[in-house]
C-alpha cells in the first residue's frame, strides 16, 4: 500500500468529511483538497468559543510521484470556515498544477497576492509544498533550515476553561508535561487557577485570548498571577487595544507575549515595546515560509519567539514543529487534543519535542508501520 492509499484509510477512520475532496490533476500533477472533523477529547472552551470537533482543510500536492501533505485549521477569529478556505483553494487550482513546485516561493506569493485572507487554507498548501520538496530531496524540513532537532524545546499541554472539578481532572491527564498552558479571560480566572494549584506546582503559562477588556482589571489579574508561578501571560487584551497594552507593559510584572495582535511578518515592529515577544501559528500567517519569517523578525528586534497552533492534526503540528529549535517557547499541542488523529509525526517525550527524521514533514499515517 502506497502513502496516498494509506492517507485514504486514514481519513476514513475519521469523521467523515464536511465535503468531498475536489480532484484534478495535470499529467502526473494532482492537488486535492478535504475538510475533515477533528474530534477533541474534551470540550475546548476559550474566551472565544466553544466546541466538540473542528474542521480543518487538508491539502494533498502529488508529481514525479511523490505527494506532499499539507493543514490548515480555520478559526472563527479570522473570519475563516474549512469551507471558505476549500474554496480559496480551488480557486488557484490552475495555478498549483502550472507552477514548478522547486520555485514554491514564487507560487505562494502569487497566491498572497490573488487570494484575500485565507490563511489558514494557504498554510495548507504551503505545508503540502515543503513536504513534497523535503521528500524529493531526501531531508527533513528541519535539515533545510539548518536546524539541531535536539535544540527542540518543551512543549506545553493547554487546558481549556472549564469548572474547578474538570479543570483538576485535565491537570492531572496531563502529568507527563513539564508546563502547563491554562486558558483565562473570564470571571472565574482566579477559580481556574485556584483548581490547577490545587493539583500541581508545575509551571504555568496564561492565555487571556483578548478577554480582559479593562487594561486597571488586567494589570491586576496579571500582577496576582506573578505570585501563582505564572511565566508569562498571552494576549491580555483585544488585539487593536496596543495603546492599553504597552499601558500595561509598562508596569507588569510578567513578560507578555503577543498572539491576536500578529498575524503577518509586518505587524511585528509596531509590537515593539507593547509586548515581550509573539506567538507564530502557521495557520495564522499562512504557512512555513511565512512563520519562519516572523521568527527570524522578531529575533532580530530581540523578542521572544513561540511557536504555537491551532487544534490540528499531527500534520500541522509536525510542520509547526520542525522549526521550533529557533524559538524560545513552544505550545504545539493541537494534536494531542484530539481523539481520531490520522497521522503520525512529531512525538512529545518528557515533554520535550521529539522530531522525525524521515524526509519532508516525516509523517506516517496513524495505521502504518516503519
Amino acid at each position: 500500500m502506497n502513502r496516498r492509499d494509506l492517507f485514504r484509510a486514514a481519513a476514513v477512520a475519521v469523521a467523515p468529511a464536511v465535503a468531498g475532496p475536489a480532484v484534478a490533476g495535470a499529467g502526473d500533477t494532482g492537488f486535492e483538497t478535504e475538510i475533515v472533523r477533528l474530534k477533541l477529547r474534551h470540550t475546548w472552551t476559550t474566551v472565544m468559543s466553544s466546541s466538540e470537533y473542528r474542521d480543518v482543510l487538508y491539502a494533498r500536492y502529488t508529481r514525479d510521484g511523490v505527494t506532499g501533505h499539507g493543514e490548515g485549521a480555520p478559526i472563527v477569529r479570522y473570519k475563516e470556515d474549512a469551507k471558505a478556505a476549500q474554496a480559496a483553494l480551488e480557486s488557484v487550482r490552475p495555478l498549483v498544477l502550472s507552477s514548478d513546485p522547486w520555485e514554491f516561493e514564487k507560487l505562494m506569493a502569487r497566491v498572497f497576492h490573488d487570494v484575500p485572507g485565507a490563511n489558514a487554507a494557504k498554510a495548507a498548501l504551503d505545508i503540502a509544498l515543503m513536504d513534497w520538496a523535503g521528500q524529493k530531496l531526501g531531508v527533513p524540513l528541519y535539515r533545510w533550515f539548518g536546524l539541531d532537532p535536539q535544540d527542540a524545546p518543551v512543549t506545553t499541554f493547554s487546558i481549556g476553561i472549564d469548572n474547578p472539578a474538570v479543570t483538576r481532572d485535565k491537570v492531572r491527564e496531563a502529568a507527563p508535561y513539564a508546563v502547563l498552558k491554562i486558558k483565562v479571560g473570564l470571571d472565574t480566572d482566579e477559580a481556574t487557577i485556584a483548581a490547577v494549584r490545587s493539583v500541581t506546582d508545575k509551571p504555568l503559562r496564561v492565555d487571556a485570548n483578548e478577554g480582559w477588556t479593562n487594561k486597571e482589571t488586567a494589570l491586576r489579574k496579571i500582577e496576582w498571577l506573578a505570585k501563582q508561578g505564572v511565566e508569562f501571560v498571552e494576549q491580555p487584551m483585544p488585539a487593536d487595544r496596543l495603546d492599553d497594552i504597552r499601558w500595561i507593559h509598562q508596569r507588569t510584572p510578567l513578560p507578555l507575549i503577543a498572539d491576536e495582535s500578529v498575524l503577518h511578518p509586518a505587524d511585528i515592529p509596531r509590537l515593539q515595546g507593547v509586548f515581550d515577544g509573539i506567538n507564530v501559528k502557521l495557520d495564522k500567517c499562512g504557512g512555513i515560509m511565512e512563520a519562519y519569517r516572523e521568527i527570524q523578525i522578531a529575533k532580530a528586534l530581540g523578542m521572544k519567539t513561540m511557536l504555537g497552533c491551532m487544534i490540528s492534526s499531527s500534520c500541522t503540528v509536525t510542520a509547526a514543529a520542525h522549526l521550533s529549535p529557533l524559538v524560545d517557547y513552544a505550545d504545539l499541542d493541537g494534536n494531542l487534543l484530539i481523539a481520531n488523529d490520522p497521522w503520525r509525526g512529531v512525538i512529545v517525550e518528557h515533554g520535550r519535542l521529539v522530531l522525525p527524521d524521515r524526509p519532508g514533514l516525516g509523517l506516517m499515517a496513524a495505521n502504518e508501520h516503519e
